[in-house]
C-alpha cells in the first residue's frame, strides 16, 4: 500500500525554504558547510518535484502503447532521484569539502548560520516526523529495514531517508561549525561540507540499490509463490504447475504467469473452465494480482527458466 503524498509535500516545502535561507546565510557568512546544506536541500526540492511527477505518471491508465499501464514511471523517476542525490547533494558537497579543506576561507559571522540552521532542524524534523508516522502505518509490525527491503513502492522510503539525511547532516555541519569558530579551524567547515557529502552517497547508494532492482522487475515471494501453487494444484482439472513467474509492474499492479499441466482427458472447453475458475480465485485471494495469464503445458516437456 502506497503511501499518502503528504510526507512527500511537507519535505517539498521546507526543503524549499530551508534551501534559500541556506544559501542566504552561507553567502553572508562564507561557509563551505552551509552551501553545502543549501544543494543538499534544494536537491532534495528538485527529488521531491521529481518523486509527484513520477507519481503521477504511474497513474496513467493503459494504453495500446503500454497494455500493463505506466506503473514502472515510478520506479524510474525513482532511481533518478537516488542520482540526483549522489551527483548532485553528494559529489558537489564533497568538492566543497576538498577545496575548502586544502584552501580553508576566512569565517564570517557564524550567527545568522546557526539562526538558519536550528530553523532548518525543526523544519526537517518535522517533515521526517510525518515520514516516520506514514512509514510506520505500512510496516506494521515488520521491522524498518524489512519493510524497505519488501517495499515495492520507492516513494515509502525515499523521504523517510532524504529526511534522515537531512537531520543528520544539519547535526553534523552545526557540531563542525561549533568547533570551527570556537578553536579557530577554518578547514572544519570543508570537513562538516566532505562529511555531508559521504553521507548523501551512502545514502543514494541504498536508494540507487532498491530503485534499481524494482526497475528490473521483482517478483513475488516464495511465499506467495507457495501458496498460488496450492490453489491451482488443488483445482481438479490440475496435474502440476510447471513453473511461476510474476513482477511488479507498479506498486500495486503484479502480472502472473502460470504454466500448468493439466489432465490429458480433458478438452478445450474443461481447460478453458479451469482457467477461468483458477484465475477467479488467485485474484480474489492476492488483489495486487491484475494480471494472471495461464498457458497449458504438456507435463512431458521440459522448461528452463
Amino acid at each position: 500500500m502506497a503511501t499518502s503524498n503528504k510526507s512527500i509535500y511537507s519535505a517539498l516545502a521546507a526543503n524549499l525554504l530551508i534551501a534559500i535561507t541556506k544559501f542566504i546565510a552561507g553567502a553572508f557568512s562564507n561557509s563551505a558547510a552551509m552551501i553545502s546544506e543549501g544543494i543538499h536541500s534544494l536537491v532534495d526540492t528538485v527529488n521531491q518535484l521529481l518523486l509527484l511527477f513520477g507519481l503521477k505518471r504511474s497513474k496513467k491508465p493503459a494504453d495500446a502503447g503500454r497494455p500493463f499501464g505506466y506503473g514502472k514511471e515510478l520506479y524510474f523517476y525513482s532511481f533518478i532521484v537516488s542520482i540526483l542525490i549522489f551527483g548532485l547533494g553528494g559529489g558537489l558537497s564533497i568538492y566543497q569539502g576538498i577545496t575548502h579543506i586544502l584552501k580553508p576561507e576566512k569565517l564570517g559571522d557564524p550567527t545568522w548560520n546557526y539562526v538558519v540552521l536550528a530553523l532548518s532542524v525543526v523544519f526537517e524534523g518535522a517533515s521526517l516526523i510525518i515520514a516516520a508516522k506514514e512509514f510506520n502505518v505500512i510496516r506494521g509490525n515488520n521491522g524498518w529495514w524489512d519493510t524497505i527491503i519488501r517495499s515495492k513502492d520507492p516513494s515509502n522510503f525515499l523521504v523517510l531517508f532524504e529526511d534522515g539525511a537531512a537531520v543528520t547532516g544539519l547535526f553534523i555541519v552545526m557540531i563542525c561549525m561549533f568547533f570551527s569558530h570556537h578553536y579557530n579551524i577554518p578547514q572544519l567547515d570543508g570537513l562538516a561540507s566532505l562529511l555531508v557529502g559521504l553521507l548523501l552517497v551512502g545514502v543514494s547508494v541504498i536508494l540507487a540499490r532498491e530503485s534499481r532492482s524494482l526497475l528490473m522487475g521483482e517478483g513475488i515471494t516464495d511465499t506467495s509463490k507457495q501458496k498460488i501453487t496450492l490453489i491451482a494444484e488443488n483445482d481438479p482439472a490440475v496435474v502440476k504447475v510447471l513453473n511461476v513467474i510474476s513482477v511488479y509492474e507498479a506498486p500495486e499492479e503484479i502480472l502472473l504467469m502460470l504454466i500448468i499441466a493439466f489432465k490429458e482427458e480433458l478438452d478445450t472447453h474443461d481447460i478453458n473452465d479451469s482457467i477461468d475458475r483458477l484465475r477467479l480465485e488467485i485474484k480474489e485471494e492476492f488483489k495486487l494480482m491484475k494480471f494472471v495469464i495461464i498457458q497449458p503445458e504438456s507435463i512431458t516437456k521440459q522448461y528452463k527458466y
